[in-house]
């Protein structure tokens, strides 16, 4: 059975999304909804940050560590104010910012040649390395399943082919993606 979420759901989480970066910029306790029974449950998420269609942050746990709501008011100051990659959002900015939730499934061992592009997330591990992408990432790249498997591969920091090696384990996972864009 797949996971999915009402638009209710889907409302309260990016409700809790916003809240939790404009309380902080605001300087201010966010007043935030309790959410329904299933959006209590602990699941791995992101929470991706676009300014014009750009990437202006994204943070995220594979496994889940706490309630999503919980987690999605948490991983939205992550990705407002700590993804490394960019400055802290601004008060001028949270106009222009959509915001994308993807909430993941449990996390299974695949193989290559049953990745299906738009469909499966990836995560690539050997040795000490591991990268992951989440399924809407090569769609929106234009990528086929080699290249978003090669890309996964640069991701963790590795040779671009590593998704051959044997010693390579390849786990997938399915999202629910979601956001204030239609």
């Amino acid at each position: 059975m797949e996971f999915s979420l009402t638009e209710n759901e889907k409302t309260i989480l990016l409700a809790t999304a916003r809240e939790s970066i404009k309380s902080h910029l605001e300087n201010r306790q966010g007043i935030f909804s309790a959410g329904t029974e299933k959006i209590k449950t602990p699941l791995g998420s992101f929470v991706t940050l676009h300014i014009n269609g750009r990437l202006r942050g994204c943070i995220g746990h594979i496994l889940p560590v706490e309630a999503l709501i919980e987690d999605i008011r948490i991983l939205a100051g992550e990705s407002a104010f700590r993804d490394p990659r960019f400055p802290s959002v601004t008060l001028e900015e949270l106009e222009m910012i959509d915001i994308e939730i993807s909430v993941l499934s449990p996390l299974e061992i695949s193989s290559p040649d049953k990745i299906v592009v738009g469909k499966h997330g990836i995560i690539m591990k050997n040795g000490y390395n591991s990268g992951v992408l989440l399924p809407q990432v090569p769609t929106e790249q234009g990528w086929d399943r080699e290249e978003f498997l090669t890309q996964t591969c640069r991701k963790a920091g590795m040779w671009e082919d590593c998704w051959k090696d044997p010693e390579t384990q390849i786990e997938t996972f399915t999202a629910v993606v979601f956001g204030e864009k239609p």
